[in-house]
Order: C-alpha cells, then structure tokens, then sequence
C-alpha cells in the first residue's frame, strides 16, 4: 500500500512541477509549507486510519478524520487557492 501511495504522491510531484513550468508559474515558500504540511498531515491521517481499522476500532478512525484529515485538506485548499489566485491576477 505504501509503494502505492509513494508512486501516487511523486506522480503528483512531478505533474505539479511540470504544470508550473508550464504556466511559468512560481510558488512562494510559504506555499510550498502550507502544501507540505497538508500533505504531511494527510498522510498521517491515512496511515492511522488503516491503523485503527486493523486494530478493530472504528470510533478511533472516525476521530481521526476529524481531527488530522479535516485540517489536511483544509491546508492543502488553501495552497492551492494561494497559487490560483496569484495566478489568476498576473495573467
């Protein structure tokens, strides 16, 4: 599962760098730790989902979606939102 999520995720890298390079587009370095910390606390949240699912306790995977998942995507939608808009005014 990690393989896959390590393929996904370098994929993700990849294509993000390609399409900025693309749209000579330039991210600001507190956007890209925003977009790491979201991406950091996602899958962090993954990993104790899968986690608390194995140990049979699904009130525990519950409340981790709340409390790391939520502000992960949170984190990442601003990122994104950041780059969009400062996007968006220079062209």
């Amino acid at each position: 599962m990690w393989f896959a999520i390590g393929m996904i995720i370098g994929a993700s890298l990849v294509t993000l760098i390609w399409w900025l390079k693309n749209k000579k587009a330039n991210l600001r370095w507190y956007e890209w730790v925003i977009g790491i910390a979201g991406t950091a606390l996602l899958l962090f949240t993954i990993q104790n989902i899968f986690g608390s699912f194995d140990e049979t306790e699904p009130k525990a995977a519950a409340m981790f979606v709340l409390v790391t998942g939520l502000p992960s995507l949170i984190l990442l939608a601003i990122a994104w939102q950041l780059v969009l808009r400062r996007y968006r005014t220079i062209h």
